[in-house]
Protein backbone atom coordinates (compact mmCIF):
# COMPACT_ATOMS: atom_id res chain seq x y z
CA UNK A 1 0.00 0.00 0.00
CA UNK A 2 1.28 3.02 -1.04
CA UNK A 3 1.05 6.41 1.26
CA UNK A 4 -1.17 9.15 0.68
CA UNK A 5 0.02 12.41 -0.33
CA UNK A 6 -2.48 15.11 1.84
CA UNK A 7 -1.10 18.38 0.17
CA UNK A 8 -0.60 21.38 1.07
CA UNK A 9 -4.04 22.62 1.96
CA UNK A 10 -4.54 19.39 4.62
CA UNK A 11 -0.85 20.55 6.11
CA UNK A 12 -2.20 23.66 6.58
CA UNK A 13 -5.25 23.13 8.38
CA UNK A 14 -3.10 20.81 10.64
CA UNK A 15 -0.86 23.57 11.39
CA UNK A 16 -3.64 25.99 11.89
CA UNK A 17 -5.40 23.68 14.12
CA UNK A 18 -2.24 23.45 16.20
CA UNK A 19 -1.82 27.21 16.51
CA UNK A 20 -5.31 27.90 17.87
CA UNK A 21 -4.94 24.98 20.63
CA UNK A 22 -1.05 26.45 21.72
CA UNK A 23 -2.99 30.07 21.75
CA UNK A 24 -5.81 29.09 24.08
CA UNK A 25 -3.80 26.72 26.16
CA UNK A 26 -0.90 29.75 26.53
CA UNK A 27 -3.71 32.59 27.08
CA UNK A 28 -3.99 35.41 29.07
CA UNK A 29 -2.17 38.53 29.78
CA UNK A 30 -1.56 40.98 32.64
CA UNK A 31 -2.14 43.88 31.06
CA UNK A 32 -5.58 45.37 31.08
CA UNK A 33 -6.25 45.29 26.65
CA UNK A 34 -10.06 43.92 26.29
CA UNK A 35 -11.13 43.65 23.25
CA UNK A 36 -15.09 44.04 22.48
CA UNK A 37 -17.61 41.15 22.95
CA UNK A 38 -17.73 38.73 21.29
CA UNK A 39 -16.57 34.61 20.98
CA UNK A 40 -17.37 32.42 24.30
CA UNK A 41 -19.82 29.81 23.68
CA UNK A 42 -19.23 26.08 24.44
CA UNK A 43 -16.43 24.24 26.38
CA UNK A 44 -14.08 25.10 29.11
CA UNK A 45 -11.94 27.69 27.19
CA UNK A 46 -15.06 29.56 25.67
CA UNK A 47 -15.44 28.05 21.90
CA UNK A 48 -14.55 29.82 19.02
CA UNK A 49 -14.49 33.36 18.60
CA UNK A 50 -12.15 35.95 19.23
CA UNK A 51 -12.45 38.80 22.07
CA UNK A 52 -13.89 38.70 25.27
CA UNK A 53 -17.01 37.78 26.90
CA UNK A 54 -19.14 38.89 29.80
CA UNK A 55 -21.98 37.91 31.67
CA UNK A 56 -24.31 40.99 31.79
CA UNK A 57 -26.68 41.03 34.15
CA UNK A 58 -30.09 40.81 32.65
CA UNK A 59 -32.76 41.41 35.69
CA UNK A 60 -33.21 45.25 37.29
CA UNK A 61 -32.94 47.39 34.48
CA UNK A 62 -29.34 45.69 33.65
CA UNK A 63 -28.23 45.95 37.43
CA UNK A 64 -25.69 43.52 38.39
CA UNK A 65 -27.76 41.13 41.59
CA UNK A 66 -25.41 39.49 44.04
CA UNK A 67 -26.62 36.98 46.36
CA UNK A 68 -25.75 34.53 48.48
CA UNK A 69 -26.01 30.46 47.99
CA UNK A 70 -25.23 27.21 50.19
CA UNK A 71 -22.70 25.71 48.46
CA UNK A 72 -22.71 21.83 49.42
CA UNK A 73 -19.74 20.85 47.94
CA UNK A 74 -17.74 24.27 49.58
CA UNK A 75 -19.75 23.53 52.92
CA UNK A 76 -19.90 27.41 53.24
CA UNK A 77 -22.58 30.04 51.59
CA UNK A 78 -20.93 32.08 48.56
CA UNK A 79 -21.93 34.84 45.93
CA UNK A 80 -23.29 34.02 43.17
CA UNK A 81 -25.73 36.44 40.32
CA UNK A 82 -28.87 36.22 39.59
CA UNK A 83 -29.26 33.19 37.84
CA UNK A 84 -27.69 31.31 40.48
CA UNK A 85 -23.61 30.88 38.90
CA UNK A 86 -21.19 31.30 41.24
CA UNK A 87 -19.10 35.03 41.30
CA UNK A 88 -15.37 34.42 41.74
CA UNK A 89 -12.39 36.62 42.30
CA UNK A 90 -9.09 35.92 40.91
CA UNK A 91 -5.97 36.30 43.26
CA UNK A 92 -4.03 38.13 40.62
CA UNK A 93 -6.45 41.19 40.37
CA UNK A 94 -5.45 43.63 43.45
CA UNK A 95 -8.20 43.71 46.07
CA UNK A 96 -9.53 47.48 46.12
CA UNK A 97 -8.09 48.38 42.66
CA UNK A 98 -9.11 50.11 39.46
CA UNK A 99 -8.78 47.80 36.96
CA UNK A 100 -8.90 44.06 36.43
CA UNK A 101 -6.07 41.99 35.26
CA UNK A 102 -8.10 39.35 33.10
CA UNK A 103 -8.97 40.28 29.73
CA UNK A 104 -8.61 38.68 25.86
CA UNK A 105 -8.58 34.72 26.47
CA UNK A 106 -8.62 34.84 30.03
CA UNK A 107 -11.65 36.69 30.10
CA UNK A 108 -13.30 33.74 27.12
CA UNK A 109 -12.86 31.32 30.46
CA UNK A 110 -13.41 33.69 33.11
CA UNK A 111 -16.16 36.00 31.93
CA UNK A 112 -16.05 39.82 33.81
CA UNK A 113 -20.03 40.24 35.26
CA UNK A 114 -20.77 43.60 34.37
CA UNK A 115 -23.78 45.93 34.61
CA UNK A 116 -25.14 48.50 33.26
CA UNK A 117 -26.35 49.78 36.29
CA UNK A 118 -25.71 49.93 39.92
CA UNK A 119 -25.13 46.47 41.14
CA UNK A 120 -27.67 45.47 44.17
CA UNK A 121 -26.81 43.15 46.98
CA UNK A 122 -29.97 40.74 48.09
CA UNK A 123 -30.28 37.73 50.19
CA UNK A 124 -27.35 38.46 52.43
CA UNK A 125 -25.02 40.25 50.10
CA UNK A 126 -24.18 43.57 51.70
CA UNK A 127 -24.62 46.72 49.90
CA UNK A 128 -21.89 48.18 51.30
CA UNK A 129 -19.24 45.87 50.02
CA UNK A 130 -20.83 46.21 46.33
CA UNK A 131 -18.65 48.28 43.40
CA UNK A 132 -17.67 48.62 40.24
CA UNK A 133 -14.79 49.51 37.80
CA UNK A 134 -14.53 50.51 34.81
CA UNK A 135 -12.60 47.67 32.62
CA UNK A 136 -10.99 48.67 28.97
CA UNK A 137 -13.66 47.94 27.26
CA UNK A 138 -15.84 50.64 28.30
CA UNK A 139 -17.96 48.06 30.31
CA UNK A 140 -18.47 48.15 34.32
CA UNK A 141 -17.55 45.60 36.01
CA UNK A 142 -18.92 45.06 39.63
CA UNK A 143 -17.17 44.37 42.60
CA UNK A 144 -17.19 42.44 45.96
CA UNK A 145 -15.04 43.78 48.89
CA UNK A 146 -12.94 45.35 46.20
CA UNK A 147 -12.56 42.15 44.23
CA UNK A 148 -13.66 42.10 40.76
CA UNK A 149 -16.00 39.22 40.02
CA UNK A 150 -16.57 36.49 37.50
CA UNK A 151 -18.34 33.79 36.50
CA UNK A 152 -16.40 29.95 34.93
CA UNK A 153 -17.10 29.04 31.55
CA UNK A 154 -16.51 25.38 33.47
CA UNK A 155 -19.71 26.16 35.18
CA UNK A 156 -22.44 24.46 33.11
CA UNK A 157 -25.24 25.12 35.60
CA UNK A 158 -26.45 27.27 38.73
CA UNK A 159 -24.88 25.93 41.72
CA UNK A 160 -21.33 24.44 40.25
CA UNK A 161 -18.49 25.54 42.10
CA UNK A 162 -15.32 23.90 39.30
CA UNK A 163 -13.55 26.65 39.11
CA UNK A 164 -12.82 27.42 42.96
CA UNK A 165 -9.44 26.61 43.94
CA UNK A 166 -7.96 26.62 40.33
CA UNK A 167 -5.10 27.98 39.39
CA UNK A 168 -5.50 29.27 35.44
CA UNK A 169 -4.02 32.90 33.96
CA UNK A 170 -1.01 32.99 36.61
CA UNK A 171 -2.85 32.85 39.45
CA UNK A 172 -5.76 31.10 41.90
CA UNK A 173 -9.60 31.52 41.56
CA UNK A 174 -11.80 31.06 44.13
CA UNK A 175 -15.55 31.55 44.73
CA UNK A 176 -16.14 34.73 46.83
CA UNK A 177 -18.03 34.38 50.34
CA UNK A 178 -20.20 36.92 51.75
CA UNK A 179 -17.47 38.11 54.06
CA UNK A 180 -15.18 38.96 51.03
CA UNK A 181 -13.16 36.41 51.76
CA UNK A 182 -12.21 32.83 49.73
CA UNK A 183 -13.76 29.72 51.42
CA UNK A 184 -12.17 27.78 53.99
CA UNK A 185 -10.03 24.84 52.87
Amino acid sequence: MRPRNLGIPALAGTAFAVLAIVAVGCGGSSDNNSTSAGGGGGGVYGGGGGGTTSTTASTGGGAGVVSVADNPKLGVSILVDSKGNTLYYFEKDKQGGTSSTCSGACAAVWPPYTTSGAPKGQKGAQASKLGTIKRSDGSTEVTYAGWPLYTYQGDQQPGQANGNDLKQFGATWYALTPAGKKPPE
